[in-house]
C-alpha cells in the first residue's frame, strides 16, 4: 500500500527559537516545510530574551583556551539536578550544543570570543552555577537571533503562516499525518511542536507550576503571550506523556517588581539578604539556577536591607528601582522604612539583636572585599564589580521582600527520547511526532543551570527535531535530498 500524498514534508507548530530552528533544520535537509504561528509576528519567547546560549566545547570556548567537553556539561547538569531527568536527551543536549553554536555562526549569529561580564554584552560569561563558563551571548541579544533564523528561513523557501493556531493534530494508525487549523486538515508525515510553555495560561501554572502561587499578587510574566501550553491540550487528547511538572524559572524580584530588569533596574549593590529569623542567608547574587530553592529553604521569601545611601545612589531611567519609587513604595507600605535598625526589625518581625549582628557582619566582610561567609565577592568579581562594598550605616534604613515572582519559562513539556521523539503514555514514540522548546519535557530540570538553558534547549532540540522529521518524510517519500546553506 502506497504512502498518501502530503500537502508537506514537515510542519512545525510555533515560530519562536525552537520553531524557527526546527524549519531551517528541516529544510536544510530537503524538506518542504510549513511553519505555523499562532500570533501576529514570530519569535515567541526567545525574542524577549537575551539569546544567551550555555553550550560546551565551542569554537567560542576554544577562541579563549576554555576546555570544556559535552561529557563534563552533561555530569554538571545532572548532578545540579539530582539525576532527575532523563539521562538520554540530557546527554544528546549537551552532545548537540557546541554544534548549535557553529550552525548559528555559519547562519551569520556573532558571538564573539572575548569575555563578557554580563548576558548583555557579547562573548562568553558566566551563566550560573556551571564548573566552567559557557554562557554563549550573541549579538543583538535574542531578538538578533530571531532575525538571523527568520533570514535563513525564508531564503529556504520555508511558508510561513501568521496568526495561524493549530487546533488538534491528525493522528491515523497510530501516525501523525499532519495537523488541524481553522477546521481543515493540513497533513505532513512529520510535526514539530514548537508551541511554547504554558506561563500564559494561568490555570495551567496554577496546575503544573504551583511554586508560582508563592508571589501571591506580586507575580507576573515574561513570556511570550503565546506561551499558552498547547502541547497540554495534544497530549490530553492522544494520550502523550508529559515530563516536568512542577518545574519552572521564576526569577527572584522585589515585591513592587512588575518588568524584567531590562526594565526594572537592579537593586543596589551594598544590600543583604535575611531570612525570617533576621540572620543573612544567602549571596545576594547568587544566580537563579539556585536562587529561588535558597528562598524555599527560608519559608519562600527573604528580606533585602539596604540603606538610604543605597537608595539615593540608584540610577534613573528605570520602571522600578530608582530613588523615587522606592520612596512611593514607602509610603504605601510596600517598602518598610525606619531610622534605626531595630526600628526596621521590629516592623520585619525579626529579633532586632539579630539584624544588627548581620549588618555588621556585612560591613566588616565587605569592606575587606572577601565574604567568607557566602562568597559573594565571587559572584560580584565574575560580573566585574569590585566587592568592596560601601557599608548599609546610612538611616533611614530599608526592607522589602524579595520573592519568587517573575515567570520566565516552564518546564512542563511532551515526554520526548533522545531523537526529540515524542512518547505516548506507555513510553512508546508516536512515528512522525516530535516536539522542541518549553513544549518538550525532559531536560529542563527543577534546577535551571544558568542563563542560556532555555534558548540553547529551543535551538538544539528544535534543530534536532527538524533533522529528525526531515529524514522521516525522506523515508516516506523518497525523493532527492540536498542540503541547503
Amino acid at each position: 500500500m502506497s504512502e498518501p500524498d502530503y500537502d508537506y514534508d514537515v510542519i512545525v507548530i510555533g515560530a519562536g527559537g525552537a520553531g524557527l530552528a526546527a524549519s531551517v533544520s528541516a529544510a536544510q535537509a530537503g524538506a518542504r516545510v510549513l511553519l505555523l504561528e499562532s500570533e501576529d509576528e514570530i519569535g515567541g519567547s526567545t525574542q524577549l530574551s537575551a539569546g544567551l546560549l550555555t553550550a560546551s566545547a565551542t569554537s567560542v570556548q576554544r577562541g579563549l583556551g576554555v576546555e570544556d567537553s559535552p561529557l563534563r556539561m552533561f555530569q554538571h547538569y545532572m548532578d545540579l539536578n539530582g539525576w532527575r531527568l532523563r539521562p538520554g536527551p540530557v546527554r544528546m543536549f549537551c552532545e548537540e550544543s557546541g554544534a548549535i553554536v557553529d550552525w548559528l555562526l555559519d547562519l551569520g549569529v556573532e558571538i564573539p570570543a572575548q569575555v563578557s561580564r554580563s548576558a548583555h554584552e557579547p562573548g562568553l560569561t558566566r551563566a550560573g552555577v556551571e564548573d566552567v563558563w559557557r554562557g554563549h551571548v550573541p549579538r543583538d541579544q535574542g531578538y538578533g537571533l530571531v532575525q538571523v533564523l527568520d533570514r535563513a528561513r525564508a531564503r529556504l523557501d520555508v511558508d510561513l503562516a501568521l496568526g495561524s493556531r493549530v487546533e488538534d493534530l491528525v493522528i491515523r494508525d497510530g501516525a501523525v499525518r499532519g495537523v488541524v487549523i481553522g477546521g481543515e486538515e493540513a497533513t505532513a508525515p512529520a510535526v514539530v511542536v514548537a508551541s511554547g510553555g504554558l506561563a500564559a495560561d494561568p490555570d495551567l501554572v496554577r496546575r503544573f507550576l504551583p511554586d508560582a502561587e508563592i508571589a501571591g499578587d506580586a507575580l507576573f510574566v515574561v513570556a511570550a503571550p503565546g506561551a499558552r501550553g498547547d502541547h497540554i491540550g495534544l497530549a490530553e487528547r492522544h494520550g502523550l506523556g508529559l515530563f516536568g511538572e512542577g518545574w519552572g524559572l521564576l526569577l527572584v524580584t522585589a515585591e513592587f517588581q512588575r518588568y524584567h530588569h531590562w526594565q526594572s533596574g537592579f537593586p543596589p549593590p551594598s544590600r543583604i539578604h535575611v531570612g525570617p529569623d533576621g540572620r543573612r542567608c544567602m549571596d545576594e547574587d547568587a544566580p537563579y539556577a539556585v536562587s529561588p530553592g535558597i528562598l524555599k529553604d527560608h519559608g519562600g521569601w527573604v528580606w533585602s536591607v539596604f540603606d538610604d545611601t543605597a537608595r539615593a545612589a540608584l540610577p534613573e531611567g528605570y520602571a522600578d528601582w530608582t530613588p523615587a519609587r522606592i520612596l512611593e513604595e514607602a509610603d504605601k507600605g510596600v517598602v518598610l522604612r525606619a531610622d534605626t535598625l531595630a526600628g526596621l526589625a521590629e516592623l520585619m518581625g525579626v529579633p532586632a539583636r539579630n539584624l544588627e549582628a548581620a549588618v555588621d557582619r556585612f560591613n566588616t566582610l565587605f569592606t575587606e572585599g572577601h565574604d567568607e561567609d557566602f562568597l559573594r565577592h565571587e559572584s560580584l568579581a565574575a560580573k566585574g564589580a569590585d566587592p568592596h562594598l560601601a557599608p548599609i550605616a546610612t538611616g533611614p534604613f530599608h526592607a522589602v521582600r524579595m520573592l519568587p515572582a517573575e515567570l520566565v519559562c516552564t518546564h512542563t513539556g511532551l515526554e520526548i527520547d533522545a531523537s526529540t521523539r515524542v512518547l505516548a503514555t506507555d513510553g512508546r514514540p508516536v512515528p512522525g511526532l516530535y516536539a522542541a522548546g518549553e513544549a518538550a519535557g525532559g531536560i529542563l530540570g527543577e534546577r535551571y543551570v544558568g542563563g542560556g538553558n532555555s534558548v540553547a534547549h529551543a535551538l538544539v532540540l528544535g534543530r534536532v527535531a527538524g533533522r529528525e522529521a526531515a529524514a522521516r518524510a525522506a523515508t516516506l517519500s523518497p525523493r532527492p535530498q540536498e542540503a541547503t546553506a
